[in-house]
């Protein structure tokens, strides 16, 4: 019976670390709690909000300055919604009428050759989206590394610091004390 309760514990909190934060709703601290928004963005959001709600994810992209596409996709994954909607990206860009012949058959053979030209470029972005370099991630992987070591070492030459610093400090006042305190002493054996 213990285990099934420290179970259904357990799954509401799963579900409450997981709820979606609503734009229009949340306070800048709960705003903050998503990865990638931070102070100076959250308040940004909750200074445009005070002029209106948003009304859609375009709307409060347009808004809130610092914030695009990529980063409302982000934050939508990480559980941002604008009125209980996630980031769904904008619409795709009207195509060319079709019924429309160019005038003559050197812009025939152009237009022709364009749509064949564009295909393979509009393809090789999203190989790059779906394959990511390994290279590339295991040089960023190391750099990170090694910016972590570099601030954990600077960290500890602080902390080293200013227990030095307060040991100096300690042992001055200990002395000032004694000297303090020897000045009655001596002050009365001459009298």
């Amino acid at each position: 019976m213990l285990k099934k309760i420290l179970a259904m514990l357990a799954m509401l909190y799963a579900a409450a670390t997981f709820a979606a934060v609503d734009v229009n709703k949340a306070t800048a601290a709960e705003l903050d709690g998503i990865k990638g928004i931070g102070p100076a963005i959250s308040s940004k959001i909750v200074d445009e909000r005070k002029k209106g709600n948003f009304k859609d994810w375009s709307d409060f992209i347009e808004r809130v300055k610092g914030v695009g596409e990529g980063n409302a996709a982000k934050f939508s994954a990480e559980g941002l919604t604008v009125n209980g909607a996630g980031f769904k990206g904008t619409a795709a860009a009207p195509t060319a009428k079709k019924d429309e012949k160019p005038a003559t058959k050197s812009e025939e053979k152009k237009a022709d050759a364009k749509p064949a030209a564009a295909a393979p470029a509009a393809a090789a972005p999203a190989a790059k989206e779906e394959k990511p370099d390994p290279k590339a991630e295991a040089k960023a992987k190391k750099e990170a590394e090694k910016k972590a070591k570099a601030e954990e070492k600077q960290k500890k030459a602080d902390e080293a610091k200013a227990k030095k610093e307060a040991d100096k400090k300690a042992k001055e006042d200990k002395k000032a004390a004694k000297a303090e305190a020897a000045k009655p002493a001596v002050s009365a054996a001459k009298k």
